[in-house]
């Protein structure tokens, strides 16, 4: 497998050919009433070519850098911010108490974890927190003998089952269905099936393989990482020593953690944070919480930069992938695509046309992994057409749900997705290798689903 750099360099002089072959064209852009840009789906028109020529090419790294900035410094951030935290010992004592605790029942850990985080990302629509689980959850997994995948798999596997399923996530299902014009949040009967039959599957499947991790470690699909061998080398415990106890300056500095975080899920609850001010109080907290542990601000400022030089190859990816969609950008075709895949909708069989409509999100989510982004999107093309293909407005939203959410975490565009695996230590080629059976698994529910809806004529 080439290096991902390689990988997205490919990806992005492919997006950069096509502009010299694909027919420019634009959607005009309206503004809805929530203030989101979204397009005007009878408004298509070809447009003078505008091929993207070397020196376009050659800025597309920046330009995807510079337009993805937000989520390459939130990567940055996070890493400091959790290296200082473990330079406290807060995290190492944090492990050792809970291996002993689960040290008999580790496999329990997993769903427990996953329900929560499956949870939270199907009410309020914040799958990109798998990027503050993974730094969180990963020295555990270790410490109870799993494997950095697992880690990564708990984290991304339960939020990306939430956030399709949507529930009563504003992100897909609220903004779908506004652009829709369904009634917000009706059909949640059909989701809450969806979503316990995403969340057990993959409960299931990532059971399955760290059971298998634990029993025998040369089974893991991380054996010959020298980093996880490190990573095994830092948290993993021996029991049979005396039990580490938190002092009295890391207990305060550990409930100063613990508040930040509550902070953070007011903010997001409440006040509709995202990212940078997520990457605000985090950068906050790493401070806070190094100085009432004790640490000179010489100690946390080194920890900080550790902390980013561990996550710098994740933040590029971000750009990287970025690219790819900057390129289709640059030269006009991105709307011509859209029009294109509208089309190829209408050729499925009335039974399968909500399939056909799965299928197109599936394969656009490649160049636009931002749900709240293809929903503007596509939606405005895809909810007229379900009216003339015989498929209900409703299912129309379920298709763009899952074609989108699902194919977040197989994508090397996607850029938080790629972060989380930086921070899991995790390689794309490894993680593919480990979750593709349980994509295909999911596919499968996904078509039962779309089909089903399609012969009941669901409305919601």
């Amino acid at each position: 497998m080439p290096h991902i750099y390689v990988i997205l360099f490919i990806f992005t002089a492919i997006a950069a050919l096509a502009t010299h072959f694909i027919p420019a064209g634009l959607y005009d852009r309206v503004t809805l009433a929530n203030g989101r840009s979204a397009i005007d789906p009878d408004s298509y028109r070809q447009v003078a070519a505008s091929p993207v020529g070397l020196e376009d090419f050659m800025m597309a790294v920046p330009r995807g850098l510079a337009d993805a900035s937000v989520v390459v410094f939130f990567t940055f951030i996070i890493g400091g911010m959790f290296m200082v935290i473990r330079r406290t010992g807060i995290i190492d004592v944090a492990v050792d108490k809970l291996t002993r605790r689960f040290a008999t029942r580790s496999i329990l850990i997993l769903p427990v974890l996953m329900v929560t985080f499956a949870v939270v990302a199907t009410l309020i629509g914040t799958q990109e927190l798998a990027l503050v689980y993974v730094p969180v959850i990963l020295p555990l997994m270790i410490a109870l003998r799993f494997d950095s995948i697992t880690a990564a798999g708990v984290a991304l596997l339960a939020t990306t089952a939430g956030f399709t399923s949507g529930v009563l996530n504003p992100i897909n299902t609220g903004l779908g269905q506004t652009i829709a014009e369904l009634p917000l949040y009706s059909g949640a009967g059909l989701r809450s099936l969806l979503f316990i039959a995403l969340l057990a599957a993959a409960i299931l499947y990532i059971t399955r393989y760290a059971i298998r991790v634990r029993n025998n470690p040369e089974l893991s699909l991380m054996v010959g990482d020298s980093k996880e061998i490190e990573k095994r080398a830092v948290y993993q415990h021996d029991l049979s020593s005396a039990a580490m106890r938190f002092n009295q300056r890391q207990i305060l500095a550990g409930l100063t953690a613990l508040g930040f975080f509550a902070v953070m899920v007011w903010g997001v609850l409440t006040r509709g944070w995202f990212m940078m001010e997520m990457a605000g109080l985090f950068v906050l907290m790493g401070i806070s919480v190094g100085i009432i542990s004790g640490l000179s601000t010489a100690k946390i400022c080194d920890a900080f930069n550790e902390g980013f030089r561990d996550v710098l190859v994740g933040a590029m990816i971000v750009g990287l992938a970025r690219a790819v969609a900057v390129m289709l950008e640059q030269g006009q075709i991105m709307d011509t695509l859209v029009n294109g895949l509208g089309g190829l909708v209408g050729s499925f069989p009335d039974t399968l046309s909500a399939v056909g409509m799965f299928i197109t999100q599936l394969g656009f989510n490649f160049v636009i992994p931002s749900g709240s982004g293809q929903a503007l999107v596509t939606m405005p093309i895809m909810a007229p057409l379900s009216d003339i293909i015989g498929v209900t407005r409703q299912n129309a939203v379920l298709a763009y749900q899952l074609g989108d959410g699902l194919s977040n975490i197989l994508y090397p565009t996607s850029g938080y997705f790629m972060a989380t695996l930086a921070l899991a230590g995790v390689g794309w080629d490894r993680w593919i290798r480990f979750f593709l059976p349980l994509f295909g698994i999911w596919v499968g529910i996904a078509i039962a689903f779309l089909v089903f809806a399609q012969v009941t004529n669901w409305i919601g």
